[in-house]
């Protein structure tokens, strides 16, 4: 995997059922400390918590900054690094019409705008420590709360 120096940042989201209860979580590894973020919403989208997840991650860390970001979502990675700058030139739509998340897609477009991100795609439930981390800090999220 490919690490652009700076912090690392894990992400993950999730809903019970989905859409549903759901949480996000990402942990952010500085060269001297980890710093693990989470939250809960009552009734949303696996999709709303996995942008969320990247958006409060990046939120943490200030403008400027250089982070690798390491997702299990595909929806995150493609959007962010292949789908955006198409719904951007159309006015934050897809070809086809609507984009759903359009509110949180736009938030995460400014912050990696000001920030310098490389983002890379691991598979979720292989073994990857901290996908395993951020995985168990929603289920945390999800649990507390129902």
């Amino acid at each position: 995997m490919e690490h652009s120096g700076g912090c690392l940042i894990y992400t993950d989201g999730g809903c019970v059922p989905n859409p549903g209860a759901g949480g996000w979580a990402a942990l952010i590894i500085y060269p001297d400390r980890k710093v693990e973020l989470a939250g809960f919403e009552p009734a949303t989208t696996n999709n709303r918590m996995e942008l969320m997840a990247a958006i409060q991650g990046l939120r943490h860390i200030p403008a400027g900054s250089t982070a690798s970001v390491f997702t299990d979502s595909e929806y995150v990675k493609n959007g962010i690094t292949t789908w955006i700058p198409g719904w951007r030139a159309r006015g934050w739509k897809r070809k086809t019409g609507v984009l759903l998340n359009q509110d949180l897609w736009m938030e995460l477009d400014t912050l990696n705008s000001t920030r310098k991100i490389t983002w890379s795609w691991v598979k979720g439930h292989a073994g990857n420590l901290n996908n395993e981390r951020v995985d168990t800090l929603v289920r945390e999220q999800i649990e507390r709360r129902r």
